[in-house]
């Protein structure tokens, strides 16, 4: 049975404000004790298909930026760009999942939450390692039972975290996909990507060529109207030379608005905390 929006919303919001909690992990010097922390027997939303609105990515965190990154050039004679106060349809870098997702979940926004699997739920890798450890170590090996444990702990500790949000406003065929760090930093935006139909083409006559370079034309003015001209190279708006500070790249038929910085230090800070918080066998010596 689908879930409703608002109770999407508010088992989001219940997710992410979940605070890490790390308690005893032992029952004895003989092994580990779960308690009621993971339910295996309990109907797991997460799991791909059992819920048109979200998914689960087994794959962990790791949203490829791609060949975006790298240090930038300044034009000659160009200022810098107040890059981290861009917007694309009203989000900006550094918001928080619930506030993005309180933008769009009604129906009567200029988008609306993609038609299946909207919401994308991911343990950050190095905690996954962790909750493995445990459920194994606590005697649950047979795979899905595993899965479930895996994803119950994460449930219960505030681990899973909402890693994507998709977008899409059916009437134009535009799309935005939305990315967010893990809640090692707050579940929050560091990535927004836009895509529409201005590149695309009908057939290979001359008129749908003619039209697909007006759709690119009136799509260019429109983003120089709104952010200005790019101030490196052709197609790129930066905060700094520095590959890590916000920047935004234009396609003929896109925007990709992404924080690598705040990507990078939120895959440190979940590896980090992974190694304080892991439960290792009560060794004695």
């Amino acid at each position: 049975m689908s879930l409703k929006p608002w109770y999407i919303l508010f088992l989001g919001l219940a997710v992410i404000s979940a605070p890490i909690s790390v308690q005893p992990a032992f029952a004895d010097e003989d092994g580990f004790d779960l308690g009621d922390e993971a339910d295996l027997e309990a109907d797991d939303v997460f799991a791909d298909g059992d819920n048109p609105d979200i998914t689960f990515d087994d794959g962990g965190s790791g949203d490829s930026i791609g060949g975006s990154v790298g240090d930038a050039n300044l034009n000659d004679g160009a200022g810098l760009a107040n890059v981290k106060d861009f917007d694309i349809a009203g989000i900006m870098l550094g918001m928080p999942f619930e506030d993005v997702y309180s933008l769009y979940y009604t129906k009567s926004g200029l988008y609306t939450l993609r038609n299946r699997n909207s919401l994308v739920y991911t343990i950050p890798d190095d905690w996954k390692y962790n909750l493995d450890y445990e459920c194994r170590q606590s005697g649950v090996v047979q795979p899905s039972k595993l899965d479930k444990c895996i994803r119950g702990l994460a449930r219960s500790r505030g681990l899973l975290y909402v890693s994507e949000l998709h977008l899409e406003r059916v009437k134009t065929g535009e799309t935005i996909d939305v990315y967010f760090t893990s809640n090692a930093t707050d579940n929050v935006v560091y990535r927004i990507v836009y895509s529409n139909d201005a590149d695309t083409t009908e057939g290979t006559a001359q008129k749908f060529k003619d039209q697909r370079d007006k759709k690119v034309l009136a799509f260019w003015k429109t983003v120089i109207k709104k952010y200005g001209a790019p101030n490196s190279g052709d197609d790129t708006w930066i905060t700094s030379t520095n590959q890590f500070e916000p920047k935004m790249k234009a396609y003929f038929g896109g925007l990709d608005l992404v924080d690598e910085g705040r990507h990078a230090l939120d895959a440190a800070e979940a590896s980090k905390q992974s190694r304080e918080y892991f439960r290792a066998k009560p060794y004695a010596f």
